[in-house]
């Protein structure tokens, strides 16, 4: 009987989960058409969503064509806000971190329906993502929109927004750059405003959605009775 004799790999916690859904025949193909365009062939590590330990950071300028502003966008899903405020911003690219293979399909097909060209897709955890294929201080803006709250206390560690990740954030962000976050669950709203108010790094803003549109999970979180919060940090001079 054929056994697996490769060694157990040992899962650090993530902010994520990763889902079993696969692609339709036909966003597979689409997908796969633009990998080497669109969708960026990263060096893969040991997990499918990781990154190679020996990965070299991105050339922004020869990945995007150009040299202009970089925005992220982490956990971007099929591109509810990241479609439109690309869109709306031609003058920057953006690079959206996305591990929902499905998601990323859907969100490469609709770059390529609406003909927006200035977006960047990478199939990998966003966190190995910034440390390994983004240099220090390569970016305007990071969007982390909805992340998953992980509501249930036990689970708390897996959040994205931690101190750890705060540092890893504010290293790759030009001084002056921003960070935009928002969330439907007011406990987590609370915890992103302790550990960023805490850095010494970032200095808050005024609370604005600017061209943030509204996205599915604002949707669901407005229809089950949660409140928006939207925050924003500069990274000091």
């Amino acid at each position: 009987m054929p056994t697996d004799l490769r060694p157990r790999l040992h899962r650090e916690v993530t902010s994520f989960v990763r889902r079993s859904a696969r692609m339709r025949d036909s966003q597979r193909r689409s997908y796969e058409g633009q990998l080497g365009r669109l969708v960026l062939d990263v060096p893969q590590g040991p997990l499918r969503t990781s990154v190679a330990a020996d990965a070299v950071a991105l050339d922004l300028a020869a990945t995007f064509g150009r040299v202009a502003p970089v925005v992220v966008e982490i956990g971007c899903g099929p591109g509810d806000s990241l479609v439109p405020m690309a869109r709306a911003r031609p003058e920057v690219d953006v690079l959206a971190f996305e591990v929902f293979e499905p998601a990323a399909a859907a969100l490469v097909a609709r770059l390529v329906r609406e003909e927006v060209t200035n977006v960047r897709v990478a199939p990998v955890d966003a966190v190995a993502g910034l440390a390994r294929l983004v240099r220090a201080g390569a970016l305007t803006e990071v969007w982390t929109f909805f992340p998953d709250p992980w509501p249930k206390q036990k689970h708390h560690k897996r959040r994205l927004v931690d101190p750890a990740f705060a540092d890893l954030v504010v290293s790759r962000l030009a001084p002056g750059g921003r960070w935009r976050l928002a969330t439907d669950w007011e406990e987590y709203a609370d915890q992103m405003r302790t550990v960023l108010d805490a850095h010494p790094a970032l200095v808050a803003e005024a609370e604005d959605r600017e061209d943030r549109p509204v996205t599915r999970f604002e949707r669901r979180g407005t229809a089950e009775g949660r409140g928006i919060t939207d925050l924003v940090y500069r990274r000091a001079a």
